[in-house]
């Protein structure tokens, strides 16, 4: 029974002995010798790649032209509201419209009672007839005065011709001289007085035209057309310059009003087509008519006005409503990109690693446009780029690559 133990010791001891003193002979017999020498096969291969370069995917990018959707809150507004108001003091004497109706351009919205301005307009057109009556007369005193000028022209000159042969005396010729000036005075005095008919004139062609643009104040009409907001002034109420007589508004087409930051102001200019999505979740399609180029001073943002023309037949569209504007940007110059290109630099800036020329690595530091389904969009890499989708991780500045080229697209 003691003889398996002892046996068990003896082969642990004959092993202990060939481990220590016989080891040589044991790697030969159990070929240590050759797999040393295929390690160091396997060591030389791996020389030779890390002289080719590291195996890497590469993306040939181009950029392409983008839009940049920007989203702005904002609320609906009227895009017109006028206040009506009374131009002239007088009595409402038509019936009153209640509000929400509806009014064409140049309908009367209150008219005033018109008084005695039907009287003054009689009277100022009888001033300018009167006026106008008179002109002849003050053309004829003209006429007739430069005639009398031109009669003691002649008698001046018959005298002074007459005294040279000493046929007149020198009184004769001082009484024609005398008469040439009254003459020439009547003349200058005709002509004042013609003067003063034309003024009369237009004096009075001014007192016409005040007293009937008097006469149109009694009505006031819609500049155009929309909507009431308040009902008009009641019959009987006594208006004075300046003096309510309705709130007209117009809806159609909706000014929707928004707010954008000093970042995106530049990529917004007025043309553009915008979506309006109101809090009830209808949709509207409109156009950008208005981009501030001055930045509200308490908030440091630009003012961004839609106008939407709701189809015909929808339902119309209120002031005050809460509405999400999405804005297509202005296009610009991007590279769709697998969203795990992206790595980060010692510096931790964030880029990606392209191949150079030679076939070496570098890295080039990009911003992110925006995300998409098949990618991320971004922008710095220029018109082209050799962008390192796999195997980037494991590369740094002037790393050799061994480069496969991957297709277009993703």
């Amino acid at each position: 029974m003691r003889l398996f133990p002892i046996l068990t010791a003896l082969l642990v001891v004959a092993g202990l002995f060939m481990l220590v003193f016989q080891r040589d002979t044991l790697d030969e017999a159990a070929g240590v010798t050759d797999a040393a020498e295929m390690t160091a096969e396997t060591e030389a291969e791996a020389g030779a790649d890390a002289q080719t370069g590291l195996s890497v995917v590469v993306l040939k990018s181009i950029a392409r032209q983008i839009e940049t959707p920007i989203v702005i809150r904002g609320r609906t507004e009227a895009s017109r509201r006028v206040e009506l108001r009374a131009e002239t003091s007088g009595q409402v004497i038509s019936d009153k419209l209640a509000k929400g109706t509806t009014v064409a351009k140049g309908d009367v919205m209150c008219r005033l009672d018109p008084g005695t301005r039907d009287a003054s307009l009689a009277e100022a057109k009888a001033r300018l007839a009167e006026a106008k009556a008179r002109a002849p007369e003050a053309e004829a005193r003209v006429i007739e005065a430069q005639a009398r000028l031109d009669e003691a022209t002649i008698n001046l000159t018959a005298a002074e011709k007459l005294s040279e042969g000493g046929f007149a005396s020198d009184t004769r010729v001082a009484n024609a001289r005398a008469g040439v000036e009254a003459a020439r005075a009547g003349v200058i005095s005709a002509q004042s007085g013609a003067a003063t008919s034309d003024a009369a004139i237009q004096s009075a062609s001014a007192a016409v035209a005040a007293a009937e643009r008097e006469i149109e104040r009694l009505e006031i009409r819609a500049p155009f057309a929309g909507e009431l907001e308040t009902d008009t002034a009641d019959i009987g109420t006594l208006l004075q310059p300046g003096a309510d007589c309705a709130t007209l508004v117009q809806y159609n087409p909706v000014r929707v009003v928004g707010f954008v930051s000093e970042l995106l102001v530049d990529q917004l200019s007025t043309g553009l087509t915008a979506t309006v999505r109101l809090a009830s979740g209808r949709m509207l399609q409109g156009t950008v008519s208005f981009v501030a180029d001055t930045a509200d001073p308490v908030t440091r943002t630009f003012r961004v006005d839609v106008e939407v023309i709701p189809a015909e037949g929808e339902a119309p569209v209120r002031a005050g409503q809460t509405a999400e504007i999405v804005a297509t940007g202005q296009g610009t110059e991007a590279h769709l990109l697998p969203q795990s290109a992206l790595t980060l630099n010692d510096d931790g800036n964030l880029g990606v690693r392209v191949a150079l020329d030679g076939d070496i690595a570098g890295f080039m530091p990009i911003t992110v446009v925006r995300d998409s389904l098949k990618g991320v969009w971004v922008a710095g890499l220029g018109d082209a780029a050799d962008v390192i989708i796999i195997g980037h991780h494991y590369v740094t500045d002037g790393s050799a690559l061994a480069i496969t080229y991957q297709e277009t697209g993703l």
